[in-house]
């Protein structure tokens, strides 16, 4: 049975398109059916995997709004076992689209009630907690945070466990937290060790052992068009997501 994985933070530059994109590329490494739904109107995960603006006939837009169905929207990507649903500028309308839609929570779901053929489907949220995110998030068996080791990242983690606790109330009850990652991690700065701590203290095992470093070659990766595993696999952003994807596979197998 496929699970459903929403990269969820309603702060923007935390590295949830760089997760969503590296968690996937390993999980397809090791033969793992992946999907990336991209429904961040930037379209971040669709570039860094390729495709141009002008390669997104049948999107995640069509799909929402029902113009398009899910089998039409899958593209296959440069990278064996991993597919994708791109994104459009046209996204940022759709919550005016949708908010009359008496289902207007559930497009998602309702669209991935056909979608088989894939171990994990994980979905690259836009960086806020409006209706396209509660829509990932009432689609999603969990949820996987990724959270910037800065000051304010702790102000913005207690938001969206509201918003959580709330989807998971009202529009999904069998939603859950599958795990936070530390990104742009410098064991350097005394500030990283304490937001760390904090987090580690509030959330316990959900935390992930793994921590993602501040990386100069993640950061070029997504201008190639290629993942930072295909980029530069030896570089350190690479091995801690690898790891991460262990990680994250042993905590699926118990």
């Amino acid at each position: 049975m496929q699970k459903i994985i929403s990269i969820v933070n309603q702060k923007g530059g935390v590295g949830k398109t760089t997760t969503t994109v590296n968690l996937a590329t390993a999980l397809a490494a090791i033969r793992k059916k992946v999907l990336i739904v991209d429904l961040d109107p930037q379209g971040n995960a669709s570039t860094g995997l390729g495709y141009s603006n002008h390669d997104r006939e049948d999107n995640i837009y069509d799909l929402v709004i029902g113009e398009s169905n899910v089998g039409a929207c899958l593209k296959k990507t440069k990278i064996p076992n991993l597919d994708i649903i791109v994104s459009t500028p046209d996204l940022a309308a759709a919550e005016m689209d949708i908010v009359q839609m008496s289902d207007r929570n559930f497009r998602i779901k309702n669209q991935f009630k056909d979608l088989k053929g894939y171990d994990y489907v994980i979905i690259d949220c836009p960086p806020t907690l409006g209706v396209l995110t509660i829509n990932a998030m009432t689609a999603s068996h969990s949820i996987l945070i990724p959270m910037q080791c800065e000051f304010y990242a702790l102000e913005g983690l207690s938001q969206l466990m509201k918003t959580f606790n709330l989807v998971k109330t009202n529009l999904n009850r069998d939603l859950s937290v599958q795990g936070i990652v530390m990104t742009m991690y410098d064991k350097r700065n005394s500030l990283s060790m304490m937001v760390e701590k904090d987090v580690r203290h509030h959330f316990k095992d959900k935390v992930y052992t793994t921590r993602i470093p501040r990386n100069v070659r993640i950061s070029e990766a997504p201008s190639h068009g290629l993942p930072v595993m295909l980029y530069d696999v030896n570089c350190k952003g690479s091995q801690a997501y690898l790891q991460l994807a262990k990680e994250f596979l042993t905590q699926e197998s118990k």
